[in-house]
């Protein structure tokens, strides 16, 4: 999810890596029942389908040709990021109801997951070798503030994680086996490492990639541990190297039309898929590189 923009300005002389012609639309949903209102969510699902989150609160599920786009389950409010517990659940972040939501996979049965407290629920995480969910916590645009809440898989129960005062907390992906996970700070350009300690606590707050040439909004890791970050703006998307650092510019679009403000990634195979928050498509990028569905992903954690 994502406020009004400061006045931030990206220049650079820098060639993408990928030209523009690899990217395509998916599917546009301008004027289709159901329509595909400005997604900020995307994931790949244990069926192999898109799903995506859409401003009236609702959870959408794309056919992985693009075929065929339904409504599964609405809120009622406005859904932003999402993540799968395997073939189990759903968990869909939702500005409006300033909440997390589960979705049963097996009876599509849509309940509340969190509890109040949380004050802008943006993007959530498995954590399964913790059998906990970690979820972005913007605050405030324009004033930082803890970003960083954990619930319990099974209970729901939890709370704040780290009151570290991140700025405008974002997407987020575990990194290194699950003993990090990278957060994006939107309005500071920059991309911040949590390491934690042996028992999940926050052990340290570091500093992954910094002066990013975009505001940072969602991340995605290929099987290599690149890092793919989605750019709202200025519309591009970044990769980052396993260990951070400076960011190269993977594919641009000037013109913030085929890449309209994306936001968050998700890989299947050798293809990313993009939501994008300034019109009504998800894009498909034909990459150089390989990914695994995150959902896959977080049964694999070692410790």
């Amino acid at each position: 999810m994502m406020s009004p923009v400061p006045d931030f300005r990206f220049t650079s002389a820098k060639t993408a890596i990928l030209p523009l012609c690899q990217a395509s639309v998916l599917f546009d949903g301008t004027l289709t029942t159901p329509r595909l209102l400005h997604p900020e969510g995307v994931a790949v699902g244990p069926d192999g389908a898109i799903w995506c989150s859409s401003e009236l609160g609702q959870i959408m599920r794309l056919a992985p040709d693009g075929s065929e786009l339904k409504e599964i389950a609405t809120t009622g409010g406005f859904t932003l990021g999402l993540a799968f517990d395997g073939a189990e659940a759903l968990f869909v972040c939702d500005l409006a109801h300033r909440a997390v939501f589960r979705l049963d996979m097996k009876t599509l049965a849509l309940t509340r997951f969190t509890a109040p407290g949380i004050r802008i629920p943006n993007y959530p995480v498995v954590d399964r070798a913790r059998n906990r969910l970690l979820v972005s916590d913007s605050y405030q645009s324009g004033t930082p503030g803890a970003g960083l809440w954990s619930y319990d898989l099974d209970s729901a129960r939890g709370g704040l994680l780290s009151d570290h005062p991140f700025n405008f907390a974002n997407g987020m992906a575990l990194c290194d086996g699950g003993t990090a996970l990278l957060v994006c700070e939107t309005f500071a350009a920059k991309i911040s490492r949590i390491n934690f300690d042996g028992n999940g606590e926050v052990a340290s707050i570091t500093d992954f990639a910094t002066d990013l040439p975009g505001l940072p909004d969602g991340l995605a890791l290929d099987d290599a541990g690149n890092v793919f970050v989605g750019c709202y703006e200025p519309s591009r998307i970044l990769r980052i190297g396993a260990q951070g650092g400076e960011a190269e510019i993977y594919i641009d679009d000037p013109s913030a039309h085929m890449l309209a403000h994306p936001t968050n990634l998700a890989f299947a195979g050798k293809t990313l898929f993009t939501a994008n928050l300034g019109r009504w498509h998800i894009t498909r990028i034909s990459s150089d590189t390989s990914g695994t569905p995150l959902w896959q992903q977080t049964m694999e954690v070692t410790l």
